[in-house]
């Protein structure tokens, strides 16, 4: 069942805020997104939170003075994701710039086929045999839950200094030092912070430190913010919630992609994209250039990914950056293969009558790939919104382990679930970690079986009616005078996403044109009714629904976003379809 629901706003706020300057419907948008006053538009570096409030961050940074001051060997351990990727891009740009070209310091990224997630006591072995041997090792994106790791990196004479903002678990690692502002007894008021802008902030304190000592004045000190473009992308890439600190760090790196001052990195994976960074906004972020970085650690080794986003030379960017173009492509056929197969499944399961009763899925398959079994999940608990688990074989067919990637829904916190399930089946979860909305895990093969009716019980007791609905908020209607491509480029200037929705609108059309695009995607003309609109401006408007065949009838209440569609040297409003509010015949099918 689907409920549309308004965003609540005051008049009064968006009035105030409009007063201020703003666009009357951002003044709409922003007040729907809880901001209050006018001195809350301002996204200006200046208004950051300070790195005092985050814990351990200043004594860290003055223990990373003093190990640059001494030029003792560091290497970080990288995450094989796009957070981790540009969280160790900035720890290595950011280390050399504070401490000098020479400042001796490597990195390390795990293969998350046969090391698994994280500092392991076998990622330590590795990083014990590099050369020269670390004295420290800095973990980014990682490392909160690595107790063995930390130990057997102490057994092997090596400190650890943690940052991460993953949840810790019941006891934190005996770590040198620990930044985490998701740590008990951290009163950082952001708790959002991706990997990449926890380096951040700890290269902003170590700058302060070293402008203390005496190495920099305020005119001469490295420009740290220079790396911001790394931040604004692994932070949107990671899904990180939005919030106004995040959102701060966000725009300032985009500012930089627009004006053409980014990475070389970046800016060649603008280029593979086939997109305009002039235009960069965070939908760019998370749905070009993150899955091109993304696709390095799912198939292959997040190695190429850093590599790319170190490098200064165009040539060697743009290779690397094609590289990853056709990585990601080849992700993309894995991942059609996985889901076909996982609905052909779930599709008997529905037949039989057991899908409706389920309050969760899980699947797995021999012939999976590990790297993708996240995004299916993802596009499952999307398609059938419920709390969705996929495996594939740890080891390839032979092996006795299976490995899961999990999403879910809002108000069913996936990590504390899993917790539940290993508490009630103690050996049930080898090994699991993650967020509210995303885990991973690891179990035995022949235990798949008992975790799925575990799993399922414990969805079942903590997931109500309510939340089993499926939930559109939207924004209202828009005026006639909106439906232009000026509205398009600004909204699309704007910094959206994870907590600070993207905007959808909500209204009656009359369906005037339907047809399929590339099979598979349905395209429409519309007209909106209930609205009064001068007939100059009656013209009917293009629409897209991605990933949907079937037709939708002559009328229709349909949620959308607006966007600007540019195609040969034309440009055009266009509307991007959501979800329309009558329940779906199918809904569910395999289509």
């Amino acid at each position: 069942m689907s409920v549309f629901s308004q965003r609540p706003f005051s008049e009064r706020t968006a009035t105030w805020l409009a007063q201020s300057g703003l666009h009357p419907l951002l003044a709409r948008l922003y007040a729907a997104r809880g901001l209050q006053s006018p001195e809350e538009l301002s996204l200006d570096l200046k208004q950051l939170l300070s790195p005092i409030e985050l814990k351990n961050c200043i004594s860290t940074a003055s223990l990373l003075a003093d190990i640059l001051e001494n030029q003792e060997p560091m290497l970080i351990v990288a995450d094989y994701d796009c957070d981790g990727a540009t969280a160790c891009a900035v720890g290595l740009r950011g280390l050399r710039m504070l401490g000098g070209p020479e400042t001796p310091i490597q990195f390390l990224v795990p293969n998350r086929f046969t090391m698994g997630y994280g500092l392991t006591p076998e990622v330590v072995e590795l990083a014990a045999q590099q050369h020269p041997k670390p004295k420290y090792l800095i973990t980014v994106d990682n490392g909160i839950a690595s107790e063995a790791g930390v130990d057997r990196a102490r057994e092997l004479g090596m400190e650890v200094i943690v940052t991460d903002h993953h949840l810790p678990g019941d006891h934190l690692p005996k770590a040198l030092a620990i930044v985490n502002p998701n740590q008990p007894g951290c009163s950082f008021p952001s708790k959002a912070l991706a990997g990449v802008g926890v380096m951040f902030y700890l290269l902003v304190a170590l700058r302060a430190e070293l402008r203390k000592r005496g190495k920099f004045t305020n005119e001469t000190q490295p420009k740290v913010e220079n790396l911001l473009d790394l931040v604004a992308l692994g932070t949107v890439a990671d899904v990180a919630q939005l919030d106004r600190n995040n959102r701060i760090l966000v725009s300032n790196g985009l500012k930089r992609m627009r004006s053409g001052i980014s990475q070389p990195g970046i800016q060649a994976l603008f280029q593979a994209a086939i997109r305009d960074p002039r235009k960069a906004n965070t939908f760019d972020l998370g749905f070009a250039i993150g899955p091109r970085l993304n696709a390095a650690g799912r198939l292959a080794d997040m190695t190429l990914g850093i590599r790319l986003l170190l490098t200064d030379n165009s040539d060697e960017a743009m290779t690397l950056a094609h590289e990853l173009d056709r990585i990601n492509r080849e992700r993309r056929v894995i991942e059609s293969g996985m889901q076909e197969t996982a609905l052909s499944h779930l599709a008997e399961d529905q037949l039989s009558g057991t899908l409706s009763e389920r309050n969760s899925i899980c699947l797995w398959n021999p012939e999976w790939h590990q790297g993708v079994v996240g995004i299916v999940a993802s596009r499952l608990k999307e398609r059938f919104n419920r709390p969705a688990i996929v495996f594939a074989p740890a080891d390839g067919n032979t092996g006795e382990e299976l490995r899961g990637s999990g999403r879910s829904l809002t108000g069913f916190h996936l990590r504390d679930a899993l917790d539940l399930v290993s508490k009630r089946g103690p050996g049930l979860i080898l090994k699991f970690g993650g967020h509210a909305i995303a885990a991973g895990l690891t179990i035995r093969k022949d235990d798949f079986e008992r975790f799925d009716a575990c799993f399922q019980q414990v969805a079942t007791e903590l997931l109500t009616d309510e939340l089993l609905k499926r939930h559109h908020a939207h924004d209202g209607m828009l005026e006639p005078s909106e439906f232009t491509p000026a509205i398009g480029d600004l909204l699309a200037e704007e910094i959206w996403g994870q907590g600070f929705a993207q905007p959808v609108f909500y209204g009656e059309f009359e369906i005037t044109q339907q047809s399929l695009m590339k099979e598979k995607h349905l395209r429409l003309l519309v007209r909106p009714i209930g609205i009064s609109e001068p007939k100059t401006s009656n013209k009917p408007l293009t629409a897209v629904w991605f990933n949907r065949t079937q037709s939708l009838p002559a009328k229709a209440k349909l949620a959308y976003r607006l966007v600007t569609d540019r195609y040969q040297g034309q440009t055009r409003v266009q509307l991007m379809i959501e979800a329309h509010d009558e329940p779906l015949a199918s809904e569910g099918s395999t289509e």
